[in-house]
């Protein structure tokens, strides 16, 4: 057979070559008993026996592994996940089939959420459906050979996990989503993985080059498509290793201009595997890690937060304020909407929460003195937002001073994220800094969501309309003083860079995972005009 070759979207980057494996949808055989007491203690037991394989694939897992397998768990103990299998059960379904079109249900209404989070999550369902028809059937999951390409409609997070990635193999999927656990996990062991990939034809053990990096998979290579596929991963590898040895040096481009390279992380655990000296500081520190099991404390936000700055020592730690609401939902806070992504998120859910709020601010305050804290405010879209919630830190200062309590009043600045504030930023120019939020800024002016692989191609930031208006952003920082940076995903990605640096763009905060290679792009890079229009 001749060669066949498919695109697809990049969602994480890298080379494989390896045999095709597909995941199969083996047909379940199940004999039920025709008892609907029994049929109901068989499927309990599926329950459980799911929970414990799922429990055991934990034991050594990272804690990002953990907390996507802890969720899944919560899941399968969540009686009203149960409840309409026992019920079909009750009329004399069985147990395989009340199991499965209870969650045939449950995964329709996820698929079919506006909200990207819970799309995103109908891998995990679709797992524990999965898991739990194999524990009633006793049909044994069958494992892929070493340094295999898997390939499939989708991949499950407990599929990932139970596969051994440190002889290679990549992964190529119909369907799926760059914002999936299973995206984030491969992205984290820099496990190359295509995403809304077309028709591939190929069997079971065809040799495939996967390409995630300019997002194409061959199958069945003839010689020249071998050839250009050894020599492109050959030049991404070398591209690694000369990064990884200069990654302590400080970014300049060719032309002498220094570039603040800083990281992004989504929880102080986070920490653990970055060494200070080879970034900037922090350039956002989500915090919606606190919040994904209710509302925390103050001690507990202060110990996060404590933890990050003093890890940082006198580089600067910028934390975001809960960004809840669009794709990140938080339990007895978030309210449901049709369209969350316009909806109540960001500050503006904060400020109508100021109990909420004010319980953040007041660790923010009092951590501050343990390290260079800057605080910035996400989803801003009006002057009146930062005047109010400044308004609430310098309440809660206030009250922490009356108190005796050692606190700090650190700079606090805005996500520019919505159109409407890199279009027209003058009435924002009160803020100490500036973060463009290059992801939802993105999504919103080319109204194409970036979890969805249909209008992948639309959601580009190089896009002109985009860069202009980071350019307006930059050049608007420029002649008020305003220091401006960008942390979304594009910060990070070597094709965006150079069209950043060349709008006026000086500081970019990244992945962890993604600093070497930023800095390398930098250094290989012309700053071009500053953000005055001078060279």
């Amino acid at each position: 057979m001749s060669k066949s070759k498919a695109s697809g979207t990049v969602a994480s980057i890298g080379y494989a070559a390896g045999p095709l494996f597909i995941l199969s949808s083996e047909a379940m055989v199940y004999v039920p008993s025709g008892a609907a007491e029994t049929e109901a203690a068989r499927l309990r037991a599926a329950l459980s026996e799911a929970a414990a394989s799922i429990t055991a694939l934990m034991q050594s897992a990272d804690e990002e592994a953990a907390g996507i397998l802890e969720f899944q768990i919560a899941m399968l103990d969540d009686e009203s996940l149960v409840e309409p299998a026992l019920a079909a059960i009750a009329t004399g379904a069985s147990a395989a089939d009340a199991w499965s079109d209870a969650m045939a249900t449950e995964i329709e209404g996820y698929e079919a959420a506006e909200d990207a989070y819970f799309r995103a999550r109908s891998s995990d369902l679709r797992d524990i459906a999965a898991r739990v028809l194999r524990a009633l059937s006793g049909i044994a999951e069958k494992a892929p050979p070493h340094g295999a390409i898997i390939q499939g409609k989708d991949l499950t997070p407990t599929q990932f996990l139970a596969m051994d990635w440190t002889r290679g193999g990549g992964i190529v999927l119909k369907e799926g989503s760059p914002a999936s656990h299973v995206a984030m996990l491969a992205r984290s062991r820099g496990v190359p993985m295509l995403v809304g990939v077309g028709s591939l034809e190929a069997a079971n053990d065809d040799l495939v080059l996967l390409d995630a990096e300019h997002g194409h998979v061959v199958a069945r290579p003839d010689t020249e498509a071998h050839r250009a596929f050894l020599s492109a991963s050959a030049t991404h590898r070398d591209r690694l290793q000369h990064a990884q040895l200069r990654v302590r040096e400080r970014a300049v481009t060719v032309d002498g201009m220094g570039i603040e390279v800083l990281v992004n992380i989504a929880e102080p655990a986070d920490v653990r595997t970055i060494d200070i000296a080879h970034c900037d500081g922090v350039g956002l520190m989500r915090t919606e890690f606190l919040f994904g099991h209710g509302l925390p404390d103050e001690a507990t936000q202060y110990s996060a937060y404590r933890t990050v700055l003093e890890w940082s020592g006198d580089k600067p730690v910028t934390i975001r304020t809960v960004d809840a609401g669009g794709d990140k939902p938080v339990p007895g806070y978030t309210v449901e909407e049709t369209n969350p992504f316009l909806g109540l998120r960001g500050i503006r859910l904060s400020l109508s929460r100021p109990d909420v709020f004010r319980v953040q601010a007041r660790a923010l305050l009092r951590a501050a003195v343990h390290g260079n804290l800057k605080v910035m405010f996400p989803m801003v879209s009006l002057a009146r937002e930062l005047v109010e919630a400044t308004h609430l830190f310098e309440a809660e200062a206030a009250a922490l001073a009356a108190a005796g309590i050692p606190h700090r009043m650190p700079p606090l600045g805005i996500m520019v994220e919505v159109p409407a504030v890199a279009i027209s930023p003058e009435g924002l120019a009160s803020a100490a800094f500036f973060s463009i939020g290059s992801n939802d800024l993105t999504q919103y002016v080319m109204a194409a969501g970036r979890d969805n692989t249909a209008v992948a191609a639309l959601n580009d930031v190089r896009n002109p309309a985009v860069i202009a208006l980071i350019g307006h952003v930059a050049r608007f920082g420029a002649a008020h003083a305003i220091p401006v940076s960008l942390c979304g995903d594009a910060g990070g990605d070597p094709t965006a860079i150079p069209a950043l640096l060349s709008a006026g763009i000086r500081a970019l905060s990244v992945t962890p995972a993604q600093l070497p290679l930023a800095k390398a792009t930098i250094a290989a890079s012309r700053a071009m005009d500053t953000p005055d229009g001078a060279a």
